[in-house]
């Protein structure tokens, strides 16, 4: 089975056939939302997409890791990452593509 990835033409396109804007508003429309998410999560703020998930931003503290090949002992400095948490109808939904 190949992988399809869903880009942000794929949902400028859809916005253009579903709604019915220009493919420019289209295209405007689909980056100012990502945008808007992005600045969202930049501040610190959640980002919940009902039916879909929540994107939030986690801060990990400073931590000792070992190197597996040399057992070496290396500082893993404290930073900040990006979380996705599905929604349960979003999981559910997965769960039944996977089935057929």
């Amino acid at each position: 089975m190949t992988a399809k990835t869903l880009t942000r033409m794929d949902l400028s396109e859809a916005v253009f056939r579903e709604v019915g804007l220009s493919r420019n508003e289209s295209a405007t429309l689909v980056e100012d939302v990502l945008q808007h998410m992005s600045d969202a999560l930049v501040s610190g703020e959640t980002v919940k997409i009902s039916s879909f998930g929540t994107f939030s931003v986690r801060d990990k503290a400073a931590r000792v890791g070992r190197n597996p090949k040399t057992g070496e002992e290396v500082p893993i400095h404290p930073r900040r990452v990006l979380t996705f948490r599905p929604s349960h109808l979003m999981k559910d939904r997965v769960a039944a593509g996977n089935k057929g």
